[in-house]
């Protein structure tokens, strides 16, 4: 059984945004076993659909895809290109939760999920 997700990450407290900030926002699709990690048999079979969606104020919005790499998983958004890319340490994904992204310039971020949505439509568009 597939159990691919809508999921909303929202940039939690740091130094610059005490109270976190909702704007910067990444939208991601990603199939999760039954403990809330990536299911990385269903995301092999099917990479293209494990999407991200990046949006930033004042920022163009950039888009890419969720790959393994080595030990963990990057969003990766040009092909080939892990400048572009964030990593993602590995997380359980639960509503409420917290999850840790390395950005392209080094700096670990908090990204807590505002929310995550089963995804009922297996052609649905999205990220």
């Amino acid at each position: 059984m597939e159990n691919w997700y809508f999921i909303k990450l929202e940039l939690g407290r740091t130094a610059e945004f005490p109270s976190g900030s909702p704007s910067r926002t990444y939208l991601v699709r990603l199939p999760l076993t039954a403990d809330g990690r990536i299911d990385e048999a269903a995301r092999s079979a099917d990479p293209r659909r494990a999407t991200v969606r990046r949006y930033w104020p004042q920022q163009a919005d950039r888009s890419g895809y969720v790959v393994r790499k080595g030990d963990g998983w990057t969003f990766s958004f040009a092909s080939g290109d892990s400048e572009g890319a964030c990593h993602l340490e590995d997380s359980l994904f639960a509503p409420g939760g917290l999850i840790m992204l390395t950005e392209p310039d080094g700096r670990l971020m908090p990204f807590h999920i505002a929310n995550l949505t089963k995804e009922t439509a297996p052609n649905a568009r999205h990220a």
